[in-house]
């Protein structure tokens, strides 16, 4: 097959291989000449479409055409326009689809003392201000041979903020890194303070909430000579605690998935995206949760998901969300269209809500069961969806600071990025599966091959339980992990 008309509706089709201009191309038995060469992923006309009006995929208006456009036309940047705005008035429709019949699955993970599952068993030191990040990579560095049995790795995340911050920059950092503490990866977590900074061990300590002291420990560097060595101590002993914990049998009900992508082209939103749709509806039929983010990019899709609300609280809830992002754009002098990225329109996006209604395929079909706030916990069972912006290391730092064991990241053109929690890639297509096999994971591309999407959901399902029972993501395998903290303010 050469190309996929997504929806019934829809007057273009996407080339799912390069397709040379003059090549005659087969649509719903309907026979069409490329006027142009029409490269993989990007669309090209079933139709003429006169100037102003609208280029309808995924069974949405993703443009309007700024010219006319006749049938076999390369429909991309230069012949159409978004028609987003800044305002919108949303209506809740609510509609539910049925979620489908999922053989049980179970994980090898670890259980906390506090009951929580983890799929890792790991020691983490959290610099509560960026000036001791250097002091951090020391101790990590100096503690490597404690990685053993069941301890399966020593790391720190250096960020710049903790300092020289206000209002709300301030509370997001403290909110971000408390909840990095608490996350259930780490068996054990090091604070690692300077002792002059703005957040403060006290409103830290608050922000953090009870804790358990076996498992949390704090080390304030101005307070001893040798904070490298008093902090290699700490480690000592949380890897002699870690080490208690073993793999077990546990339900796949508890495990939270977050759901991400990024370097999208114009396959995300036919393979690798509505896979990770397909696997979300099926974890949650066996009780566990996911989390969807990248509130931007939501931007002209929001009602696909807004009609999926479970209830018109939660609906209002998904509403601010959105409303808040757009006053934020607002608020700085940006239009909320800005997007997509050079690289995603090299790769046949054109329009954001092209790019949106890609996006929102990995949400599935389940209905949404809670909107949560930067860097806010999972507390309810089924498909969250999280308030973040685009920005792959940001929003990635934000899903694991939600409680996300793991994230499934879909990309077109690759990226080499890890977040704290394991981090699948997930390639939209076989050529860069095989192009960058240190960086893919799962290759959704034989959607476009002729896989069927429920059977890739099925085999990302499977996958996904490897990863959480300890088979490594290739990111893990090289040691790469990072965060970025979200801020909008003043640097003092």
């Amino acid at each position: 097959m050469q190309l996929i008309k997504i929806h019934p509706s829809d007057n273009v089709a996407v080339a799912l291989e390069d397709i040379p201009k003059g090549a005659e191309v087969t649509v719903d038995g309907k026979k069409i000449l490329a006027n142009e060469e029409i490269r993989r992923g990007h669309k090209i006309a079933l139709t003429a479409i006169a100037s102003g009006e609208n280029v309808v995929k995924y069974g949405n208006t993703i443009a309007s055409a700024t010219a006319d456009i006749a049938e076999g036309d390369w429909v991309h940047t230069h012949n159409v326009k978004t028609t987003l705005k800044e305002g919108g008035e949303y209506v809740y429709d609510h509609k539910t689809y049925d979620l489908p019949d999922t053989a049980k699955r179970t994980f090898l993970g670890f259980r906390r003392k506090d009951g929580r599952a983890a799929i890792r068993n790991e020691i983490w030191i959290i610099p509560i201000v960026g000036c001791v990040n250097g002091i951090a990579k020391q101790i990590v560095e100096q503690t490597q041979d404690l990685v053993s049995g069941s301890v399966e790795g020593i790391y720190t995340f250096p960020h710049p903020f903790g300092c020289s911050q206000l209002g709300g920059d301030l509370d997001q950092t403290k909110r971000l890194l408390a909840a990095l503490v608490r996350h259930p990866n780490a068996a054990g977590v090091l604070c690692l303070e300077l002792g002059c900074e703005n957040l403060t061990h006290e409103i830290f300590l608050k922000e953090l909430g009870e804790y358990d002291p076996e498992r949390v420990k704090f080390l304030r560097c101005q307070d001893v000579s040798d904070d490298v060595g008093e902090g290699v101590k700490i480690i000592k002993e949380l890897a002699a605690y870690a080490s208690s914990f073993k793999r077990e049998e546990i339900p796949a009900s508890e495990l939270v998935i977050g759901m991400k992508c990024g370097g999208s082209d114009g396959l995300s939103g036919i393979t690798a995206n509505p896979t990770v749709g397909r696997f979300s509806d099926r974890l949650i039929s066996l009780g566990g949760s996911t989390v969807l983010t990248e509130v931007p990019e939501m931007f002209g899709a929001e009602n696909i998901l807004f009609s999926r609300c479970e209830n018109e609280k939660v609906f209002e809830k998904a509403v601010g969300m959105v409303n808040d992002f757009k006053d934020y754009f607002v608020s700085h002098g940006q239009v909320v269209y800005e997007n997509p990225s050079p690289g995603n329109k090299e790769g046949g996006i054109t329009t954001l809500e092209d790019k949106s209604c890609g996006c929102v395929q990995k949400g599935g079909s389940a209905q949404i069961v809670d909107v949560l706030k930067y860097a806010e916990p999972v507390t309810k069972k089924g498909l969250n969806v999280l308030s973040g912006p685009g920005n792959d290391l940001v929003s990635a730092t934000d899903l694991t600071a939600a409680g996300a064991h793991m994230i499934l990241f879909t990309t077109g053109r690759g990226t080499p990025f890890g977040a704290p929690a394991p981090t699948v890639k997930i390639s939209t297509n076989t050529a860069l599966y095989e192009k960058k096999s240190s960086w893919i994971d799962f290759n959704a591309g034989t959607v476009a091959e002729g896989e069927d999407l429920d059977d890739a959901g099925e085999r990302l399902l499977d996958f996904v339980m490897e990863i959480a029972s300890g088979k490594q993501t290739k990111t893990e395998e090289q040691g790469i992990r990072e965060i970025s903290i979200f801020k909008d303010g003043v640097v003092l």
